[in-house]
């Protein structure tokens, strides 16, 4: 402990380093009033505190003689809380102090009264006639008893004047005077005290009572007699049965007990005097060791539950509830000042005796710390953010945090698995002023450590373990009447008793004061309790060091005595510990109480053996035997203790168990129907006893004396038992019966005798290590029986398949007869295995010449021959499953090539496939006719590849491509080259195409910018051929052309100086271009005023001018253009509307192109183009409002709040479409918008209105205009979700207004009708809650009528009356919908209209013509939405297909949910497609019945035609699905297209017909299952990842399961696969574990080999590739010679190859650092191994070393010549060291160059010793 000063006296203990507080905090040596000394304190020092369990170990000598101490932590420790305060909150219990020690027994007054009514009558010959009045109130004799019993009795009572106190039992809470008390007294005498008097004796035993037992009866008197025969002769439901002499048999298990359930035993059975019940009494609690005198009542006749007391359930609190709780409670007795410990103490045994009045606390005790949480810190717990988290840490591993304390190394609970809540889990308490904890001790008589958190300090009491006994003998005399009626009173926890009393009977008693962060330690069997000064918060926990485990046997004997369920088995835990591990200090305690559990049980077992029980049988091996409570034992049915060691059963209650002390009771048969079971026996616990001596190999005496002491046990207790004509021992009968066995070994065998024998055994394997011949014996004949039931089975089923030679029956596989004949010895003389020796012997010569037929080339009918005699034997050969196998690849392979060399399509046979067809001709090693025109087929396919490849090498022409194609035009190999020769040589001839297209009329086109774009794309795409084409010039040619057309057309739009145009002009006249009307009209631009005056001047000029034709055109030019721009320039303010027809936008596009072409320069030009510009603006507006009616119309409508928000949206947006529409007209021209923009415009007024409708009820007649109006609307241009979901909202409307508008529809319209409108409602995209009100509301009233119109037809015809009827079709016509009156006809033609469809599906036609398939069965009318699956073509409604299937396609490219299925290779529908008949399809066979029970009928019924006909049709779908079946089931080839197609087919047919067939329907299922295992398994061969072994393995065991037969092409190439993959595995592990025999070369090409198979095998490569590396010196792989390893480079050495003698325990090689000592030993070894063998240089390097190091420097390699020299020139040093080093150097020149110093220091040895 700690050197530190301790608070009060300090007293030294244990040395030096242990010291201790024997005082209280407030430094007195009392304790108040009370004057309780104190137990110790101790305080720990840093180092002390560490462990936790060593400490108390240290401190227990001194602290266990006071049962309880105080452990004071560091003050450097202290754990954060870990609970939030403001979030917990916890249960409380109500405590009546003031009851804890004086209150009455809770003894129920009727008993008492039954009693003692009884006992006037026998014993004083009276009644109690009249009741007993005290102070004018009826007294309760029975209280008044209990009272003057609880102080001493009567005279006592009298002598210490006692009276007053008894009075509180009687009337608590009055007062009483001297008076009182003297009448008290004298009614006591009067009426009690010839009671107390008769009760004293029969209690001492004095009296003989005459108490009436279960088979027996007192004859003495005739009276008492009859009635208590009469109470005996009731049964368990209470029945009374007359009285007769009737045998004892025959009134057996009338009476059963209430703990054991058990009739038997009744001679030692008691029968409660008042409820008539029965309990044996070994059952009681305390059991009974004889039948008591007297009357006898039950347990629960005695007490009564109106008096009994505990602490009740209370209020949930807070902890700030609580409190406030508490805080009053504190003030309330002690007001607001400070209190002192005395005061407290006093106040609380004031109310404990009684003398303060009644008192009630609160109390939040034991707490599951798992449900609420710990104060301590746990890693599973949310940190809180106050605590940091290396501090959180480091207190959730504390071994001081009892989270962690019952776990500790040390702790015996190590072993316990399940958290047992208070044991293994904390508990929590949260206190307040005066709370307790009763007098008590721990379960188990563990020890116990509990922490206060924070609070008020908590006082403990304590009674040292040693004084338990006088402890409970004082309890029992100063509350006797508690005890008498609860003996099991202090297992409740519930009873005080003040230390004062104690102390006066001389029983010390200690006392400790606890206070926020000391630990207070109780030991075990050591009695305490205590109370809380206030507000505080507690944590405990139970823990078991070594020490405990004597106490937790008395535990555990105490459970047993007061028949308490334990909280675990002791036995258990004992025996799972000393299989441990344990430590020194354990070690003593575990074996003094293994020896004596081990004495016990073999006492008791010997016990029952001379009792005759024989028969024996081991209990189950646990599932976890290293743990406690991971499986639960049996319990005894009378103690109800765990049976972990052993236990006894009987055949005729064999769910019931005891243990060995009450086998007797467990019924009445013989000993011989009993059985002993046992989990260990005496020999494997007397070693369980020796293992936990944990020094027996340091300390061989204890040992020796324990075992000597166990054997003389053995020797001097000889067991024996009477048997006829003596005595006979166990070691005799075991003599006897091992010369038995022995016998029966010298005799052919016996099955029967062989298990007598064994069931004879069963008596003797429970004993020691004496019977040890004995087991050894049972083990040979449990092997003989094994081996000869074998043999026997092995000969029946082959003389069953030899008869028989049925496909069903097993045969033997040839392994497992040969595991039998290979016995050596046999375990018994068998005959039958001579005869299965010949049989295994034809099987032998069989699977030899398989054998060799495989590992030849053999043909083909040799192999089938071998495996017919194979289908002829009775035994299994595993080489036939490869003789199988090489049959059936032997035959893929042939129908392989036949198809190869057959095939006439073009590049259908790939080439890959003829080289693996070529590879497996070696591999298969058989003589094939079709092998050679199988090679000519590879030769002119490789010839072919190879000419390509040359071709692809170098630049080559399209003449040349197409000559080679012309000579491989028809070939039926599939060559990738020749592939990509033709695809090369389809681009070229595109591009040759496409080139032509462009170079027409280029010189002609205006928009030469997109001609330069086009001949640039046009270039680049050229250049990029691989082809090489004579174009490409041209092209070149072409684009520079364009580029200077391109600048000629941007100078006419600009003035250029001449000089540019001169330039254009030189550039086209290069180009020779110059003549193109483009560069003749290249000039400039003047205004019409400018050419009229030339005209004008020019005709004043006498002289021809050349130019004046073309100045008189240009302006004609320019004035015809003006004229006909003048429509076009009318202001729009002149139009009158209607009055000018509408102006086209394309003229108008003209005249502006047009206008470029001028040579006069006109202001009207750019008028139009300001007009121009106008229209491109409004257009723009148009398509901007269009592209947002498109948005607003794809909108989805799944939030109903949406609405209000877009219908304003809506009219918006039309608002905006109106106006721009305006606008566009006044523009007069014809716009393409303006159309659009209308119909939108209307669309979007049509949806304001419907969506209006969400908001009020519309008439029939509006929703019918609206829908008038959306037939006239166009929504071509414009649509989307919200124009879908609006129109699909009004057709619901119409319905939903059809059903409920007008009151005469009521007779067209079924209820089923308006539901199905109901239900449809959800479906639609949008809501109308008051139209989907009003028809709920219809629907319910149309119910009520029915309700109605039930009641009315329930009446009687009296009660019916015709107003009342009347009443009622008035009603129905107002609110009723109609019935269904024909729902068979419905039914039928519904199942018609579905055979129809089927058949059409069939391809087969029907009556009626047939629509578009559907889920619908029919096409709507208004529905033009159709998908088409790109598959199979059929079509499907949009609206009936589930958004589910939509969803998983694309829009574009749909695909059905059956073609799905086939094509994805699924194993199952998972619930159907979308023509599943919506209804149960009935069966074929019952139409067919039906229509045949019609034949009879005398009246004609007008559904037969119909059901004819559906007969009729059903019959036909029949026929066409199993012609598809047929041919689905029989189909062998690759190509699956055909028949998923036929399934396909079938899968829609029968999945939309009405009707089914079970046979035709588990066909399909198989037909379509095979089917799905083909697409994946074609799947799984050509898929570009490999598949592994397993997934093969694992198809071939799906196809083997659905009957794949083996001719399948899919099933062929797996087996294929799968024989390939294993050859090479098997080939792979051989080599993998052949120690290196095999060369790294050839094991570096099997495992080139491996990568290359069509098959990963990933285990295999692995170990090939470990295989491949090399270690030591001698540069061998791995294997299995012992090793060292390197420290400090980790390289593994042989520890011959380096000569070492043992291993060592730290090794360094040479390389690393190499020794000075011991180098005479290296060297010899050295020239040992340099003479006698070769040196092998390694093949491969270390992987370790095979990084690139520098070359050895100059110097080192100087010093290795110097050290050869030396060697070879000098004898002297033969033994010198260095030598193994210089070899490992030469080996490895290049390994660690970095350790020069050291070479050097070793070497210097050398030159020192030459000097020498």
């Amino acid at each position: 402990m700690g050197k530190g000063k301790p608070r009060a006296v300090e007293k030294g203990v244990l040395g030096q380093n242990l010291s201790l507080l024997s005082s209280s905090s407030s430094g007195s040596s009392s304790s108040g009033s009370l004057h309780v000394p104190s137990a110790p304190v101790y305080y720990p020092n840093e180092e002390e505190f560490k462990d936790p369990l060593e400490y108390i170990y240290k401190i227990r000598p001194e602290a266990e003689a006071y049962g309880i101490c105080k452990i004071v932590p560091p003050n450097n420790w202290k754990p954060p809380f870990a609970l939030n305060l403001e979030n917990f909150s916890f249960p409380t219990k109500t405590q009546a102090i003031h009851q804890l020690q004086v209150r009455p027994a809770s003894c129920d007054s009727k008993t008492f009264e039954l009693e003692y009514n009884r006992f006037l009558e026998e014993h004083c010959g009276k009644k109690l006639k009249r009741r007993v009045i005290f102070e004018g109130d009826e007294l309760d004799l029975c209280k008044l008893f209990n009272g003057v019993k609880r102080f001493g009795g009567y005279d006592k009572v009298v002598k210490e004047k006692k009276w007053g106190e008894v009075s509180r039992f009687v009337r608590s809470g009055r007062k009483i005077t001297e008076c009182a008390k003297h009448v008290l007294c004298q009614l006591y005498q009067e009426h009690l005290y010839d009671y107390e008097e008769y009760y004293n004796r029969l209690n001492k035993g004095v009296a003989k009572g005459c108490k009436r037992r279960v088979r027996e009866c007192k004859k003495s008197d005739c009276r008492m007699e009859f009635s208590r025969l009469k109470r005996r002769r009731k049964n368990s439901d209470g029945e009374k049965v007359k009285v007769c002499n009737k045998v004892e048999e025959e009134e057996e298990h009338d009476q059963i007990c209430e703990q054991c359930r058990s009739g038997l035993h009744g001679e030692v059975m008691l029968l409660c005097d008042r409820c008539n019940k029965g309990w044996h009494i070994y059952c009681l609690s305390p059991p009974l060791k004889q039948v008591p005198p007297g009357n006898w009542y039950c347990f629960e006749c005695l007490n009564s539950d109106k008096d009994t007391f505990g602490f009740v359930p209370g209020k949930r609190f807070t902890v700030e509830a609580f409190r406030r709780l508490a805080d009053r409670a504190k003030r309330r007795w002690f007001g607001s000042g400070s209190t002192s410990r005395v005061q407290m103490e006093k106040k609380f045994w004031e109310i404990v005796e009684g003398s303060a009045g009644d008192v009630e606390v609160m109390y939040g005790s034991d707490l599951d710390t798992s449900v609420y949480g710990s104060g301590f810190p746990r890693a599973n717990d949310q940190r809180p953010e106050s605590v940091e988290a290396n501090l959180w840490d480091e207190y959730c591993g504390s071994p001081w945090n009892l989270n962690n304390l019952p776990k500790l190394k040390g702790s015996m609970l190590q072993a316990v698995h399940h958290n047992i809540t208070g044991v293994m889990v904390p508990w929590l308490y949260v206190g307040m002023l005066f709370s307790s904890f009763c007098w008590h001790f721990e379960d188990h008589c563990f020890y116990s450590m509990n922490y206060l958190h924070w609070g008020e300090p908590k006082c403990w009491y304590s009674v040292p373990g040693s004084e338990a006994g006088a402890f409970e003998k004082v309890m029992r005399s100063s509350l006797p009447d508690l005890f008498d009626a609860q003996p099991d009173l202090l297992f409740q926890l519930v009873t005080m008793l003040n230390p004062s009393v104690l102390q006066d009977n001389r029983v010390p008693v200690y006392t400790v004061l606890q206070e926020p962060g000391n630990f207070v330690i109780t030991f075990p069997r050591s009695y305490h309790g205590g109370f809380n000064f206030g507000l505080n918060c507690a944590e405990a926990v139970n823990f078991a060091p070594a020490d405990w485990l004597p106490h937790g046997g008395f535990g555990a004997e105490l459970y047993k005595t007061y028949l308490k369920t334990a909280v675990l088995s002791h036995e258990e835990l004992l025996c799972v510990v000393a299989k441990g591990d344990c430590d020194s200090k354990a070690s003593p305690h575990i074996k003094k109480e293994m020896l004596r559990i081990y004495t016990k049980e073999k006492s008791w077992r010997e016990r029952i053996w001379r009792s005759g029980i024989i028969k024996s049988s081991p209990m189950p091996m646990r599932k976890c035997p290293e743990y406690v409570g991971t499986e639960e034992d049996p319990a005894c049915i009378i103690c109800k203790q765990y049976l972990y060691l052993s236990a006894v059963v009987c055949s005729c209650r064999p769910s019931a168990f005891v243990c060995l002390e009450h086998w007797e009771r467990i019924c009445e048969c013989k000993s011989r129907r009993r059985c002993l079971l046992y989990r260990h026996t005496l020999a494997e616990l007397s070693d369980l006893v020796f293992t936990s001596d944990s020094n027996r190999f340091e300390e061989r005496s204890p040992s020796n004396n324990l075992r000597r002491q166990i054997s003389c046990s053995n020797e001097s207790n000889v067991l024996t038992k009477k048997v006829k004509g003596g005595h006979v021992s166990l070691a005799e009968l075991a003599e006897q019966w091992l010369s038995r066995a022995n016998k029966f070994f010298h005799h052919p065998y016996l099955g029967d005798a062989c298990a007598t024998l064994l069931k004879e055994a069963e008596q003797f394997l429970w004993a020691g290590p004496e019977m040890d011949p004995v087991r050894d014996m049972v083990k040979s004949l449990n092997a003989a029986q094994k081996w000869a039931g074998g043999i026997r089975d092995c000969l029946l089923k082959v003389q069953n398949w030899s008869s028989g030679h049925s496909c069903d029956l097993e045969r033997v596989p040839l392994e497992y007869i040969a595991e039998l004949l290979n016995y050596d010895p046999m375990p018994c003389n068998e005959p039958g295995h001579l005869i299965l020796k010949e049989r295994a012997e034809e099987a032998w010569r069989l699977a030899q010449e398989i054998d060799s037929a495989l590992s030849s080339c053999s043909e083909i009918s040799m192999l089938e021959s071998l495996y017919s005699r194979f289908c002829d034997l009775p035994i299994y050969v595993k080489e036939s499953k490869k003789l199988s196998e090489k049959i059936a690849s032997a035959k893929i392979w042939i129908d392989s090539a036949k198809k190869c060399i057959s095939e006439t399509q073009s590049a259908a046979v790939d080439i890959d496939i003829l080289h693996k067809l070529k590879s497996e001709i070696s591999e298969l090693q058989i003589q094939l006719p079709e092998t050679e025109l199988l090679l000519d087929l590879v030769r002119k396919a490789e010839s072919c590849q190879s000419q390509c490849k040359e071709i692809l090498k170098a630049p080559f022409s399209l003449k040349n491509v197409e000559v080679l194609l012309q000579e491989f035009k028809n070939f039926t190999v599939n060559i990738p080259e020749l592939m990509v020769l033709k695809q090369c040589h389809i681009d070229a001839v595109s591009w040759i195409s496409r080139c032509n297209d462009v170079l027409v009329h280029l010189h002609s086109r205006e928009d030469q910018d997109k001609v330069v774009n086009e001949l640039n794309c046009l270039l680049k795409d050229g250049a990029s051929l691989r082809i090489q084409v004579d174009e490409l010039p041209l092209v070149e040619l072409e684009l520079k052309k364009a580029c200077c057309r391109e600048k000629v057309l941007k100078a006419r739009d600009i003035k250029m100086p001449i000089d540019s145009i001169q330039q254009l002009m030189m550039e086209a006249f290069e180009l020779q271009i110059e003549k193109e009307k483009l560069f003749v009209d290249l000039s400039g631009e003047a205004q019409m005023l400018d050419f009229e005056d030339i005209i004008r001047i020019s005709a004043d000029i006498p002289v021809l001018l050349p130019s004046l034709d073309d100045i008189e055109d240009a302006v004609a030019m320019a004035k015809s253009w003006v004229e006909n721009s003048a429509p076009f320039l009318v202001s729009s303010s002149s139009v009158i509307s209607g009055s000018v027809s509408s102006l086209k936008l394309e003229v108008l596009k003209g005249l502006v192109s047009h206008s470029k072409l001028l040579k006069v320069s006109l202001d009207e030009r750019r008028m139009l183009e300001m007009v121009m510009k106008n229209c491109d603006e409004w257009q723009q507006d148009a398509s901007s409002a269009l592209q947002d009616a498109r948005c607003i119309l794809s909108t989805d409508l799944n939030d109903d709040g949406k609405y209000s928000c877009l219908l304003g949206k809506v009219e918006h947006l039309a608002t905006r479409m109106e106006s721009i529409c305006k606008a566009g007209l006044s523009l007069s021209f014809d716009f393409a918008e303006i159309p659009k923009l209308q119909n939108a415009c209307s669309m979007l007024r049509w949806c304001s209105r419907a969506l209006s409708f969400c908001t009020c009820a519309p008439s029939l007649e509006d929703v019918e205009s609206l829908m008038e109006a959306a037939e006239n609307l166009s929504v071509i241009s414009v649509s989307g979700t919200l124009w879908s979901a609006l129109i699909d909202g009004v057709k619901w409307l119409r319905k939903a207004l059809g059903v409920i508008s007008l009151p005469g529809n009521f007779e067209r319209c079924k209820l089923s009708d308006a539901e199905a409108v109901l239900a449809e409602s959800q479906s639609i995209h949008i809501s109308f809650p008051l139209m989907v009100n009003q028809l709920v509301n219809a629907i319910h009233k149309h119910k009520l009528w029915l309700e109605q119109a039930e009641r009315f037809f329930s009446l009687n015809s009296k009660e019916r009356s015709w107003s009342l009827i009347l009443e009622l079709k008035e009603l129905g016509k107002a609110s009723a919908f109609s019935y269904d009156r024909n729902s068979l006809a419905d039914a039928l033609q519904k199942v018609k209209q579905s055979l129809d469809i089927s058949l059409n599906i069939y391809g087969r036609s029907w009556s009626t013509k047939p629509r578009k398939l559907c889920i619908c069965y029919t096409g709507y009318k208004e529905e033009k939405d159709f998908l088409t699956c790109s598959m199979c073509k059929d079509c499907y409604h949009l609206r009936c297909l589930e958004s589910a299937l939509v969803k998983t396609n694309n829009a574009e490219v749909f695909i059905c949910h059956y073609c799905q299925f086939f094509d994805d290779g699924s194993i199952s529908q998972n619930g159907g497609g979308p023509l599943k008949y919506g209804e149960k399809q009935p069966e074929l066979r019952m139409l067919i019945e039906l229509l045949y029970d019609s034949e009879n009928f005398l009246a004609r019924i007008g559904e037969k035609d119909l059901l004819q006909q559906i007969v009729e049709q059903a019959h036909e779908c029949k026929k066409c699905l199993r012609e598809i079946l047929d041919f689905a089931l029989s189909y062998l080839d690759k190509d699956l297209t055909v028949v998923c197609e036929k399934l396909t087919i079938a899968l829609k047919a029968t999945e939309v017909a009405g009707v089914c067939d079970n046979q035709d329907k588990c066909d399909l299922e198989l037909a379509s299952a095979r089917n799905s295992w083909r697409v994946r398994g074609k799947r799984l061969l050509e898929d570009a990842q490999k598949p592994t072994m397993q997934h093969v393995q694992r198809h071939m065991k799906e196809g083997l399961a659905m009957s794949i037969p083996p001719e399948d092409y899919i099933w062929q190439k797996l087996a294929k696969l799968k024989d390939i993959g294993l050859q090479w595995a098997d080939h792979a592990k051989k080599v993998g574990t052949d120690s290196g025999a095999l060369g790294l070369d050839k094991v570096f090409e099997l495992i080139s080999e491996g990568e290359n198979l069509p098959i990963y095998l990933e285990k295999e490569l692995k170990l090939l590739r470990a295989r491949s590396m090399l270690y030591c010196i001698c540069r061998k792989p791995f294997d299995n010679r012992a090793k060292v390893v390197c420290k400090l480079c980790g390289e593994w050495y042989h520890i011959e190859c380096i000569k070492l003698l043992t291993l060592p325990k730290i090794y360094f090689c040479a390389a690393c650092e190499p020794q000075t000592e011991g180098l005479s030993v290296s060297l010899l070894a050295d020239q040992e191994r340099s003479t006698n063998a070769k040196s092998v240089e390694p093949k491969t390097p270390s992987p370790r070393h095979t990084k690139s190091r520098k070359k050895p420097c100059e110097t080192e390699s100087i010093v290795m010549q110097t050290m050869l020299a030396f060697e070879n020139h000098s004898n002297v040093f033969s033994h010198c060291s260095g030598i193994d080093w210089l070899k490992w150097k030469n080996r490895k020149p290049l390994r660690r160059t970095a350790k020069k110093r050291t070479e050097l220091k070793i070497l210097s040895q050398f030159f020192h010793r030459q000097g020498k």
